[in-house]
């Protein structure tokens, strides 16, 4: 369907505020200044790529579109991926086929929720792509490393939007108050900033999420309750503003790239040893909703990999507070994540024992199913015993402080390092001068 008709979407009964102000222009964005460097730099050359836009819903990927398909005087089609199939793509691309050949037209297909369309229905646009037929702008929130085929990313030029600063979401309010209040009421500037107070304005802006359309709605959700605070000289209130809006609900999705980012970002922040951090993502984490036994399971594949035998109790409280999760369940198994995630955070940390796995690992591929010494294997009958099996094995415990020098390894091989070796730091100290005085026991 063509974007651009005869009457415009604006004047049209019922049209939504957040549609009344969608830029028309680059030079009426709102934030996003990296992304309109980009796309201007795009149309001072004259050449306009195949696109990707990848961003947070409500930073202003479809508006971009729109923009550049003005700008360049090409017909903008745009259409879904949820309810696009490989026909209405390939009409689509004959549709721009013909426009090129006969009318010498551009045209640009916009497609929001790209990374929906599964691998027919983007192999049936490479074609068109390819031959210059249509240029493509695809929109999504998802990563597009993730969700589309090499082919398609090799021939687009990637775009990242990021979502509204505080600064950048005050200035979209304030703009939008003048357009809806300005013009019919004759306020002054003045005026306007007096409509919220500061405390209000901040949280209505932390509200939205950095999401332009969800803040566009909910100013129109109060423009009646701001008429009426104008009309009285008052400035809305933060409690009738959480009144009429609700309370802050955080965008999270489970199978979403920010479940993984806000993953990550908590064990990293664990990891550097920073406790506030790692409270700061495991609150935003609880509150969009994640899976607490996922989280306390993680935490508990932190305390060995990261902490280890730096701190060997840190296992002991990671696997606690999982069994406390199961055992109590959410609201309350919160403060048991809170108690593991400072724990694990403030604890010595070293992967010397996770380094020391892998470099066995690696060992274990390069030299394949090596036969285990004889006098190390167990001879559990008679006939084992004939063959020498636990011929020659020094049981430690008989010997001056339970150890004796004894390769246990296959014969083949010869370690020039250890694989474990224990740092400085925490209990590993420890460890490491107990086996220094080991080795220096006596041999007999």
């Amino acid at each position: 369907m063509d974007l651009f008709s005869s009457i415009p979407v604006e004047s049209l009964p019922g049209t939504p505020l957040a549609e009344k102000m969608r830029p028309k222009q680059l030079e009426d964005f709102v934030g996003q200044a990296k992304v309109c460097q980009q796309l201007s730099g795009y149309l001072k050359s004259g050449y306009l790529p195949n696109l990707i836009f990848w961003g947070p819903p409500g930073t202003g990927k479809t508006s971009a579109a729109e923009s550049l398909g003005r700008a360049i005087g090409a017909q903008l089609v745009s259409v879904n991926a949820t309810n696009s199939g490989t026909k209405d793509l390939r009409q689509i691309g004959e549709e721009a086929k013909q426009r090129r050949l006969e009318n010498h037209t551009r045209t640009v297909l916009f497609v929001d929720e790209v990374h929906r369309f599964n691998k027919g229905q983007q192999d049936v646009l490479l074609p068109y792509i390819e031959k210059g037929d249509l240029t493509l702008i695809g929109a999504t929130t998802e990563n597009p490393s993730y969700e589309l085929n090499k082919a398609i990313l090799s021939r687009c030029r990637l775009v990242i939007f990021e979502r509204l600063s505080i600064e950048d979401g005050i200035t979209l309010v304030f703009r939008t108050l003048e357009k809806i209040f300005c013009d019919e009421r004759k306020l002054s500037t003045s005026e306007i900033k007096n409509v919220f107070t500061e405390e209000s304005l901040n949280w209505l802006v932390g509200w939205s999420d950095g999401d332009a359309r969800k803040l566009l709605t909910a100013i129109e959700e109060i423009s009646v309750s701001l008429a009426e605070e104008i009309a009285a000289k008052r400035s809305l209130a933060l409690p009738d503003l959480q009144d009429i809006l609700g309370r802050i609900v955080i965008g999270h999705d489970k199978s979403s790239d920010l479940h993984y980012d806000l993953a990550s970002a908590l064990i990293k922040s664990i990891r550097g040893s920073d406790a506030d951090a790692a409270l700061y993502y495991l609150a935003r984490l609880l509150k969009g909703g994640e899976d607490v036994v996922f989280l306390a399971r993680r935490l508990v594949i932190l305390a060995s990999e990261d902490v280890g035998n730096a701190d060997p109790r840190a296992l002991q409280v990671a696997v606690a507070g999982a069994q406390a999760v199961e055992l109590i369940g959410l609201p309350e198994a919160a403060i048991n994540l809170a108690q593991v995630v400072t724990y694990l955070a403030s604890a010595p940390k070293s992967n010397r024992s996770y380094l020391a796995l892998q470099k066995a690992k690696d060992l274990v591929e390069s030299t394949g199913s090596l036969s285990v010494p004889l006098f190390l294997r167990s001879a559990k009958t008679k006939e084992m015993q004939n063959l020498g099996y636990g011929l020659g094995y020094k049981y430690p415990h008989d010997y001056p402080r339970h150890w004796t020098e004894q390769n246990y390894l296959p014969e083949s091989i010869e370690l020039k390092q250890p694989f474990y070796v224990p740092d400085e730091i925490g209990f590993e100290k420890q460890i490491k001068e107990f086996v220094s005085w080991l080795r220096q026991s006596p041999r007999s």
